[in-house]
């Protein structure tokens, strides 16, 4: 198992609700894929650097989790497709 950090970036135009059920979507593919959740840090809204979609705040979530080799590339494919999502990346932590 190889430990990765996941940060998300989720549209400023979300509810509280809305923000909560794609977190849980995004916590539902890493544990699918064989993840282990370690830990999950919400910066909140914060203003972004240049405007995307046009939108200038999105809300920050990092997620750090155990997966195998193999769980990275499925998590993207599924987070890829979520609308909610503006940008996300996922890197593997240094031992």
């Amino acid at each position: 198992m190889q430990k990765y950090e996941l940060v998300v970036v989720l549209s400023g135009a979300l509810e509280d609700d809305e923000r909560s059920a794609a977190m849980e979507r995004v916590s539902g593919y890493i544990t699918r894929f064989g993840g282990n959740i370690v830990n999950v840090d919400e910066w909140g809204k914060k203003k972004l650097a240049y405007d995307i979609q046009k939108m200038s705040e999105a809300y920050y979530t990092v997620v750090t989790f155990e997966a195998p080799l193999e769980a990275p590339a499925q998590i993207e494919a599924n987070i890829r497709i979520m609308e909610q999502v503006i940008r996300f990346l996922i890197v593997k932590q240094e031992a």
